[in-house]
């Protein structure tokens, strides 16, 4: 059994998913870990790649069913359910990696220490910083309930990004460098405790490319675990590569995630005339997104960011 099982899914960003691996097979540290990388139907050559520069790693070849599928699909290969692999144990930790991302070599042992430490962490992911080295604000979140959405949404988080009532979706208020404990990290980096896995299952394949990652964080809190961002930690992020080549498509997919979450998580607990305001507002911003990513130039495209859910996961 080996500590780590990492699962990449790559829709076709080639170059970068050989600098992640490349960065991967580079960690340092006392500890076992083993790849999977699921390949949502690319036409880049991205599976032969693997299968040539990397013939350690293993790879499914998959049609694009979205982003939580394709994990649980990998995860699933590595014995973190039934129907996984036979006759083995799951790794004590699994990770979901963006093809994305570039580690540092240390990283990956430097988490696992880190919450290895912690018996209550269920779930971390480090500090993610852009290429310009700004802070890729997703890897640390509060949930988008009703009121934390409306101060987004009414420009108050921007208006007051220290405060820390209306600071709190992206949690602002404090500083990046400050290790600390949040109600979500984001999937292009989320280490996950296995017992977590076993005890609030997978994914939730109803998100096909935003929020999945939010939701099992809320599933891991509800039963008792806590969620920590590891400031000690910094793991650079692309971001946006394989969104942006289905732009209008992520948008749509992003909106419909809005209503998703907020239906399965909030929508029995608030009041009905919140509940169709948030489900206009939904509307009107979805509509105003599409319009706006048609206008833009192609190199620009993607999926809007002054909302309450994220493009988190960065595809």
């Amino acid at each position: 059994m080996s500590d780590l099982g990492i699962v990449i899914v790559n829709y076709n960003v080639r170059d970068l998913l050989r600098d992640c691996l490349a960065s991967l097979f580079d960690s340092r540290g006392a500890f076992t870990f083993e790849v999977c990388v699921v390949d949502n139907g690319s036409e880049d050559g991205s599976a032969e790649m693997v299968e040539k520069e990397f013939p350690q790693v293993h790879v499914i070849r998959a049609s694009n069913r979205g982003y939580a599928a394709g994990n649980n699909l990998g995860l699933r290969h590595l014995g973190f359910a039934q129907g996984g692999r036979a006759g083995a144990d799951p790794p004590s930790y699994a990770l979901l990696l963006n093809p994305d991302t570039v580690l540092p070599p240390r990283a990956l042992f430097e988490m696992l220490v880190f919450v290895g430490s912690r018996p209550q962490a269920g779930i971390a992911g480090p500090r993610l910083v852009r290429e310009d080295g700004s802070l890729d604000r997703a890897c640390r979140r509060s949930f988008p309930t009703p009121k934390i959405a409306f101060y987004r949404l009414s420009g108050l988080s921007r208006l007051f990004p220290g405060s820390p009532r209306f600071g709190r979706y992206n949690v602002t208020y404090l500083p990046p460098d400050l290790t600390t404990e949040v109600d979500a990290v984001v999937g292009a980096f989320m280490l996950i405790r296995g017992e977590v896995l076993a005890q609030v299952g997978l994914l939730d394949e109803r998100y096909f490319m935003y929020a999945e990652d939010l939701d099992l964080c809320y599933r891991a809190k509800e039963q008792g675990w806590q969620v920590w961002y590891n400031a000690e930690v910094t793991v650079l992020h692309y971001k946006g590569q394989s969104s942006r080549q289905r732009s209008s498509f992520a948008n749509l997919q992003f909106y419909q995630t809005m209503r998703l979450f907020h239906d399965k998580h909030f929508r029995d607990q608030t009041f009905f005339l919140v509940n169709w305001f948030i489900y206009a507002a939904i509307g009107l911003l979805g509509t105003w997104a599409l319009l706006r990513d048609r206008l833009r130039p192609a190199d620009q495209r993607g999926v809007a960011s002054a909302v309450p859910i994220e493009g988190g996961t960065g595809r």
